[in-house]
């Protein structure tokens, strides 16, 4: 067989649907852990008149409420994916402005970097178009990069462990 034919045989899937069933418990766990973490950001951020969410927090609640014992919803991925997109973000922004070739070269090098130390986090990809395009400095790493990811993974440690059947975090490093 072709190497071509071989490449356009696996766009057709393995044929198999992944039972993913999920029952009333955990999709109101994750219901609440979001609306309490998005929740309590939008509270500081009203309090403070300082921005403390970014909407790739908001795809961070659904792995850390909803796909809890995924890697990509550990500590170690949530902040340092954040925090990592975050530089490369601001320091792409800094170097060469938000050009479109820029922004999807810091999305790569974020990906990139992200895989090598083992912090991918899929919400943080979007980071460097958020921070690129909203033209933000060293600031906003602090608040609402590092800040938001910290308060999600607490929220996430106090509301995945209410329950019997849950275990947050597997690993924190």
């Amino acid at each position: 067989m072709s190497w071509w034919y071989e490449y356009f045989r696996k766009m057709l899937g393995q044929h198999q649907q992944v039972n993913h069933q999920t029952n009333i418990a955990d999709a109101l766990t994750g219901a609440v852990g979001g609306c309490i973490g998005i929740g309590t950001l939008l509270f500081l951020t009203q309090l403070t008149h300082t921005s403390w969410l970014m909407a790739s927090l908001g795809a961070s609640c659904v792995l850390v409420f909803g796909a809890w014992n995924a890697p990509f919803s550990q500590p170690r991925n949530v902040i340092g994916g954040h925090l990592l997109s975050g530089i490369i973000g601001i320091s792409f922004y800094m170097l060469f402005g938000s050009h479109p070739l820029a922004i999807s070269v810091a999305v790569g090098f974020t990906i990139f970097a992200m895989m090598l130390t083992r912090t991918v986090h899929p919400p943080a990809g979007g980071n460097p178009i958020i921070i690129m395009l909203g033209g933000y400095s060293w600031g906003y790493l602090v608040a609402p990069v590092i800040i938001g990811a910290v308060v999600i993974v607490i929220y996430a440690v106090l509301i995945n462990n209410i329950r019997q059947k849950r275990h947050y975090p597997l690993y924190w490093w």
